[in-house]
């Protein structure tokens, strides 16, 4: 009788924050789990090359198949993607930082993986939202992340002014994020925008030995100082009662 041939696990695989030593964030099982898999997703090859040689050095860097997955890539390449799970091979999701299928492309291989019986492991590793909703003192029992604001300034004013407003009615925390270069400026927009006493939380470098954390109101922030230009930023704000 033919052997049946067993479907591969889609192991998602967390990556570190910034430029910071892997083992310090994370733990012995993502080694163990790079140790054992040659077929990856990525974002990014060059990157996720040099994230897993910085995890394993033994691994052999000719043996592995990447595959990039990205704003660029086509729908249509997706399930070509996973095939090799389903000719019993184990695959590796992996981000360009943090963890794989949050505010991340790799969803979509995360969904079509369910569709096709594939069994999703996820490892434990650093995420920037929950690690910033953690330390920010709000409401973690009711939080949303909200990705990235509208660039229009009257869009992004009408926004946060909702974003505010819904925090205020359903005891809600909410997060967002801004491309690194543009920290400066949000900041700036968002204390004149928020009301002096809504609590803003500012997370940045998380994981990384310039992590800044700190949570004070509008009406505090307006008289500190702090340069947020190309540091890695959640932004946090909750309007109390």
């Amino acid at each position: 009788m033919k052997p049946v041939n067993l479907i591969g696990k889609l192991y998602l695989i967390p990556t570190t924050l910034g430029e910071s030593n892997p083992m310090d964030v994370l733990p012995q099982t993502v080694k163990r789990t790079i140790e054992l898999i040659d077929c990856y997703i990525v974002e990014n090859e060059k990157t996720a090359r040099k994230f897993i040689k910085s995890i394993y050095p033994e691994k052999v860097q000719a043996d592995l198949l990447l595959s990039t997955l990205n704003k660029h890539t086509e729908v249509a390449d997706h399930n070509k993607m996973i095939q090799p799970c389903l000719n019993g091979i184990n695959i590796g999701l992996m981000s360009e930082a943090g963890c794989p299928g949050v505010a991340d492309p790799g969803a979509a291989i995360v969904k079509i993986a369910h569709e096709k019986g594939i069994q999703v492991v996820p490892l434990v590793g650093p995420s920037s939202i929950l690690l910033a909703m953690m330390g920010s003192g709000m409401n973690g029992q009711s939080f949303a992340f909200n990705g990235y604001l509208p660039i229009d300034k009257d869009n992004k004013k009408s926004a946060l002014k909702g974003f505010e407003k819904l925090s205020f009615d359903k005891n809600q925390s909410q997060l967002f994020i801004e491309t690194p270069y543009r920290n400066n400026k949000l900041l700036e927009d968002l204390l004149q925008t928020l009301q002096p006493n809504t609590h803003l939380c500012i997370a940045a470098d998380i994981t990384l030995p310039t992590e800044y954390i700190k949570t004070m109101k509008v009406s505090e922030w307006k008289k500190a100082k702090i340069d947020l230009h190309n540091r890695p930023t959640i932004f946090i704000i909750h309007k109390t009662f």
